[in-house]
C-alpha cells in the first residue's frame, strides 16, 4: 500500500483510536493561536487527581504558569527541565501556608509498579486493552491532528498525542508516492522549521515520530536523523517486521496507554549534564530486555529464588550499556525493592571506564548521588560497611581475588556483569601440581559469589553459553543479529563463497585441538563443538 499524506494521516488516527486516543481537529479546541498546551485538559486532570489534597484552582493555575515560564530560546534547558517534572514529579507550595505541601504528578504513573511487563504469555491479555491490571489509569489521552500554531511563523503539525494538555509526542508524515518527499525530509520538518518558527510546543516533548507508512520511527527530537528508530515489536513477542507492519508496532508498541506512560517516566534518559544536547529514547530492544530482567529479578531475589536474576543476550547494536542503565533506574525507583545496592561488574578496564562515565552522569536519573567507581575490593568492603539500602558501584571481576572475607549478607544488592562469560563464570574449582605440590584455586567468580552470598546475579552477553545460564539463569531475552541488520544497525556482510583446498600440518591440527579444549573448559558443550568441526570440514 502506497500512502498520501492525507491516507497516513488517517491511518495513524484510525490505529491510535483503537489504542485509546480519541481523535480531535485542531480547529475544534478554544485556545489563542500561539497556545500549545490544552489547559482545560490539565486544570480537569488536576481537580480530579488531587481532590483530596483540596488543591485549589489558584494553584492550578500556579503550575501551569510555570511551565509556561520556561524559555522555549534555551530549548533543551527547558525540556529537560520540564520532562523532570513530568517523569519526577514536584512538591507544590500551597497557596495556604498552614496547608500540607502536595508531590504532584502530572501523569497517573499508578499500577505501573505492579504491572507485568516480562512474560509474553502474561502480556497478550494486556495489550488488548488500555486497561491496566489495576484498572484504568485517571489521565486525559487526546491525538490531535491540524492543529494550527502560531509563534515566529504559523506551522501545522500533522499529529500530537496529548496526556492531560500536554503535548508530548509529536507526528510527521511524508507521503510514499511522492518521489520528492522522503521520510528525512519529515524530519527536517520538525528538527528546522518547526524548531525555529514553534518552538514552544517542543518545551513539552518526550519523542518525535516520522512516518512515509513504509518506514516508520521515533526518536527525541534532539537527535541526528540517524537515531530514530523503528519499533518492530509488541508486548515483547519477537516478530520480524518491516514496511507497513511497522507502522502496526510502533503504535501497538510504544502508545498503549501503560507502555507510553513507562517510556515517559522510565526510558528518556537526559544526562545531569550535556554539551551536545543529549537525549535518549529507548530502542525496543532496551526496553523489553530491562522490563524483563527487572519482573526476572523480582521473581528469582533469595530468600525465596535462586539469586539467578537472568541472562540478556544482545547482539552487536542492543546498546547495552543504556539498557543496563534503564535497568537500574526501574530497580532503584521500584517501590518493591526499596532502594537497593547496584554493583555493575566488568571484565575489562576500558568497559568499566565506559560505564563509569555514563552512570555518573546518570545520577539524576538513577535516582541515587552515590554512583561510584570502586577502586578496590577493601573500598567496596568500605562503601559496603554498614549500608542497609542505595549505592551503585562500579568495578571490574579482577578485584575479587583470593581475598574470601564477606562483604555483605544483605539479599537486596544486585549484581550486573557486564560481557558475562569466562572470568564471571568460572566457579568451579581448579587443581594444579607444581614443584611446591597440589593447590586448590578458584576464578574470580567464585570470590565475589562467595563475598555477596545472597545478592541476585544478572548477566549481559553476546556470546552466551551453558556455563552463562548456570551462573545467572535462563535468556530472559534477546536482541537478535538479524534484528540488529534490520535497523540499520549493523550493516549485513555477503560472503562470496569460493572453493579452497586447504592442507593443515600436525602442528595446525594441534592447535585447533588445543582451542576446541579451552573452549570446552570454558563451557562450550560437546554440540557447540561439534557443530563447529562441522563448519571446519564443510
Amino acid at each position: 500500500m502506497k500512502f498520501t499524506e492525507e491516507k497516513l494521516e488517517q491511518a495513524f488516527t484510525e490505529l491510535l483510536g483503537l489504542e485509546g486516543y480519541p481523535h480531535l481537529h485542531g480547529d475544534g479546541i478554544v485556545r489563542s493561536e500561539d497556545e500549545v498546551l490544552i489547559e482545560k485538559d490539565l486544570i480537569e486532570f488536576l481537580q480530579k487527581q488531587y481532590k483530596t489534597d483540596g488543591i485549589t484552582l489558584t494553584e492550578i493555575k500556579s503550575i501551569i504558569l510555570q511551565l509556561k515560564s520556561f524559555s522555549s530560546s534555551d530549548l533543551y534547558e527547558s525540556n529537560k527541565a520540564i520532562m523532570s517534572m513530568v517523569s519526577e514529579g514536584f512538591i507544590l507550595k500551597r497557596e495556604d501556608r498552614k496547608s500540607k505541601d502536595i508531590y504532584i504528578q502530572l501523569i497517573d504513573y499508578s499500577g505501573l509498579d505492579r504491572q507485568r511487563f516480562a512474560d509474553a504469555e502474561e502480556l497478550i491479555n494486556v495489550v488488548a486493552t488500555n486497561e491496566t491490571e489495576y484498572g484504568k489509569d485517571n489521565n486525559i489521552y487526546k491525538f490531535v491532528n491540524q492543529f494550527e500554531i502560531v509563534g515566529y511563523e504559523k506551522r501545522i503539525p500533522d499529529g500530537i498525542v496529548y496526556i492531560n494538555g500536554l503535548p508530548l509526542v509529536v507526528f510527521e508524515f511524508k507521503s510514499a508516492i511522492r518521489e520528492e518527499a522522503t521520510i528525512y525530509d519529515a524530519y527536517k520538518q520538525l528538527t528546522i522549521r518547526y524548531s525555529r518558527d514553534i518552538p514552544e510546543l517542543f518545551k513539552y516533548n518526550a519523542f518525535c515520530v516520522i512516518s512515509d507508512g513504509v518506514n516508520n520511527k521515533a526518536g527525541s527530537f534532539f537527535a541526528k536523523y540517524d537515531f530514530f528508530y523503528a519499533w518492530r515489536r509488541v508486548a515483547g513477542l519477537a516478530k520480524d517486521v518491516d514496511g507497513i507492519d511497522s507502522m502496526y508496532t510502533l503504535v501497538q508498541g510504544m502508545f498503549h496507554h501503560d507502555r507510553l506512560r513507562d517510556i515517559i517516566r522510565n526510558f528518556i534518559y537526559i544526562p545531569d549534564s550535556s554539551k551536545k544536547n543529549e537525549k535518549i529514547v529507548c530502542r525496543y530492544p532496551q526496553y523489553y530486555a530491562a522490563r524483563s530482567l527487572f519482573e526476572n529479578i523480582k521473581k528469582t531475589q533469595k530468600p525465596e529464588g535462586n539469586g539467578k536474576g537472568g541472562t540478556y543476550f544482545g547482539a552487536t547494536g542492543c546498546g547495552k550499556s543504556f539498557t543496563m542503565l534503564y535497568l537500574t533506574r526501574l530497580l532503584m525507583k521500584s517501590e518493591y525493592f526499596e532502594s537497593p545496592t547496584i554493583v555493575m561488574i566488568s571484565d575489562r578496564t576500558d568497559l568499566d571506564d565506559q560505564l563509569s562515565t555514563q552512570f555518573t552522569n546518570a545520577k539524576k536519573f538513577v535516582g541515587d548521588n552515590m554512583v561510584i567507581s570502586v577502586e578496590s575490593r577493601a573500598h567496596l568492603r568500605e562503601l559496603l560497611q554498614g549500608r542497609e539500602s542505595g549505592g551503585v558501584f562500579l568495578t571490574t571481576i579482577h578485584k575479587f581475588n583470593e581475598d574470601i572475607e564477606l562483604l555483605t549478607e544483605r539479599n537486596n544488592v544486585i549484581c550486573i556483569s557486564d560481557e558475562a562469560h569466562r572470568s564471571q563464570i568460572n566457579l568451579d574449582q581448579k587443581i594444579k601440581v607444581t614443584d611446591k605440590g597440589v593447590t586448590k584455586t578458584y576464578g574470580f567468580a567464585k570470590y565475589l559469589h562467595d563475598s555477596l552470598p545472597n545478592a541476585t546475579y544478572v548477566g549481559f552477553t553476546g556470546t552466551p553459553i551453558d556455563a552463562t545460564m548456570d551462573v545467572f539463569g535462563r535468556v530472559v531475552d534477546a536482541y537478535t543479529m538479524t534484528e540488529s541488520v534490520n535497523d540499520e544497525i549493523t550493516v549485513p556482510i555477503v560472503y562470496e563463497g569460493r572453493a579452497a583446498k586447504v592442507v593443515l600440518n600436525n602442528s595446525k591440527l594441534e592447535e585447533i585441538e588445543k582451542y576446541y579444549e579451552k573452549a570446552a573448559e570454558d563451557g562450550t558443550n560437546e554440540y557447540q563443538i561439534e557443530e563447529s568441526k562441522k563448519q571446519l570440514q564443510a
